[in-house]
């Protein structure tokens, strides 16, 4: 493979700098000149055409060697290397650049196909002897005359053939979580109408309406819609959400009536399969996924301290 031979950022910018203040000075100067010559009127159409004719020289490489490839390096880091790799680099600083973010976002997404396919690996696996306990277990309550001990028992390996098969379809749940993207942008007062209707139970208030969350539509309803879910089984009856931003980051805060967390248990509730509800068929993947779903799209997810029920911050950090 040839090496191809790339101007410097430097060159491109300083050259288009020099010809336009070259053109221009060598413009008047002929002018000056040509005009007594050939008459001003000629010498001016001349001239501009001229101008104009070197002007879209320069522009056409400006686009070429500049913002052609930057929007092919963009448009392959937003489709997360699905696209086609970028031809075309245009100069050296723009080449070594790409070159970075094509190999990031390579390792990434080998980095995600590696925990997809361990973890369908896993399920896979266990889902195997746990489809023969399923098995024998039916087949024992049809065949067999078990006493009430015996019966007992047998119903207790149902249920914890029944947990593990709600765990591992958390656990695909959570491994899809980084995958899925949702491009875009919303605000509360366009969710309003949805987490309403979705949770009739609850009276919402919402502030900073207006301010724009750095996610698509469908995944901020994802993300709410888990934490409101909790709020209301943990009896709250009211949560505020509020959306502010800054020069460096967008939040969105929600802040519930109910019985809040305890401290015990605050460090440990975007823990993979950490419920306090495991009784009444809580996976505890719940905010697990949410912290998937938002890590994926550069944001971050925290229990803020509060006095009454609990009350979390997600954080998109501006870049």
């Amino acid at each position: 493979m040839t090496r191809r031979w790339r101007p410097s950022l430097g060159l491109v910018l300083g050259g288009a700098l020099a010809g336009t203040l070259a053109l221009s000075l060598g413009g008047l100067v002929v002018f000056r000149y040509l005009g007594p010559a050939i008459g001003y009127r000629e010498a001016a159409v001349l001239l501009g055409s001229l101008i104009a004719a070197v002007t879209a020289v320069v522009g056409w490489l400006l686009v070429r060697l500049l913002l052609r490839p930057i929007h092919a390096l963009e448009a392959y880091a937003m489709a997360e290397g699905t696209a086609e790799v970028p031809r075309h680099y245009g100069t050296r600083e723009l080449h070594a650049t790409a070159q970075r973010v094509i190999a990031m976002t390579e390792a990434l997404r080998d980095r995600e196909a590696t925990v997809r396919a361990y973890t369908d690996h896993v399920t896979h696996e266990i889902k195997t002897p746990v489809s023969a306990i399923r098995a024998a277990v039916e087949l024992m309550q049809d065949t067999a005359a078990l006493s009430d001990e015996e019966q007992q028992l047998l119903a207790r390996i149902d249920t914890a053939r029944q947990q593990i098969e709600t765990r591992l379809s958390a656990l695909r749940r959570a491994a899809r979580a980084r995958e899925v993207r949702y491009l875009g942008s919303t605000t509360l007062e366009r969710l309003a109408p949805d987490l309403t209707a979705a949770h009739p139970g609850l009276q919402i208030d919402l502030d900073g309406q207006r301010v724009a969350l750095p996610m698509g539509r469908e995944g901020v309803l994802v993300v709410l819609a888990q934490m409101l879910n909790n709020a209301a089984e943990h009896g709250a009856t009211r949560v505020a959400i509020a959306a502010g931003q800054s020069d460096e980051q967008t939040t969105l805060e929600v802040h519930d009536n109910g019985t809040g967390i305890s401290g015990g248990n605050a460090a440990r509730i975007f823990a993979p399969f950490f419920t306090t509800r495991r009784d009444s068929g809580g996976t505890g993947m719940g905010l697990a996924v949410t912290a998937n779903i938002l890590a994926a799209h550069r944001g971050d997810i925290a229990l803020v301290p509060s006095a009454t029920g609990a009350r979390f911050r997600i954080t998109w950090t501006t870049h």
